[in-house]
């Protein structure tokens, strides 16, 4: 496990990524779940790093300006004149440009050693939260294939229970099909019409089948009458 361990870690230790912060898509990650509270230091830690590098970036940049400014006012004095007639107002300026300038070149020189190790430090912190964001992201992967996994199951059992009543409802209705026209054969519409009246609102009446009245076998003439009638 441990050397598993660090074989990863080597391995993540040369990937190349961008800053995690400054990609929206990595705050899109978020945006149906909650960071972590690691991933939320991590993240303020990153912040504060870029916010201390842009700061000394625009640092030295304003140094460099003053240095320059410096040394054009130490040129624009000594130009033309005479070092032995330099007056001494002429003289304390220049001395002091020449200790500015020195306290801006230790300046820079600090700015610039802390800027060598920044990188590095933006790095480590970023590929931290690059694996506490893996971790949570696969944590809700597995989380929700577990949950697909159970859905899938619950669909594919409901499907075969839609199947099952389905067949059910076809034979209920021919059922209920077939009953009606049994009972309308046997007792004739007169009174089916009647218990139609009585039990029709309370059930799914089946499909009136057309019949014609069969003549009574006691008297053969029945069946003009009710044609007559």
């Amino acid at each position: 496990m441990g050397a598993d361990r660090e074989k990863f870690n080597n391995a993540i230790g040369s990937v190349k990524i961008p800053i995690l912060i400054l990609d929206n898509k990595w705050h899109r990650i978020f945006g149906k779940m909650n960071p972590t509270d690691e991933i939320k230091n991590l993240e303020k830690e990153l912040s504060e790093l870029l916010k201390r590098q842009g700061k000394l970036v625009n640092e030295n940049k304003e140094l460099k300006k003053i240095k320059s400014n410096l040394m054009s006012e130490i040129v624009n004095n000594i130009d033309g004149v005479d070092t032995r007639d330099l007056d001494e107002a002429v003289d304390k300026k220049l001395n002091d440009n020449k200790r500015l300038i020195n306290d801006v070149n230790e300046k820079l020189d600090n700015n610039e050693e802390e800027l060598k190790d920044l990188p590095r430090e933006i790095d480590g912190i970023n590929k931290r939260l690059m694996v506490a964001t893996m971790d949570l992201c696969y944590e809700r992967l597995q989380s929700n294939t577990v949950k697909i996994e159970e859905i899938a199951e619950w669909v594919r059992d409901i499907r075969v229970q839609l199947k099952k009543n389905l067949v059910k409802k076809q034979d209920m209705e021919l059922y209920n099909a077939e009953l009606y026209s049994y009972m309308h054969d046997i007792f004739g519409p007169v009174v089916m019409e009647l218990f139609d009246m009585k039990y029709v609102p309370t059930i799914h009446k089946a499909p009136e089948l057309k019949t014609e009245a069969k003549p009574d076998d006691n008297n053969p003439d029945s069946s003009k009458d009710e044609a007559k009638s």
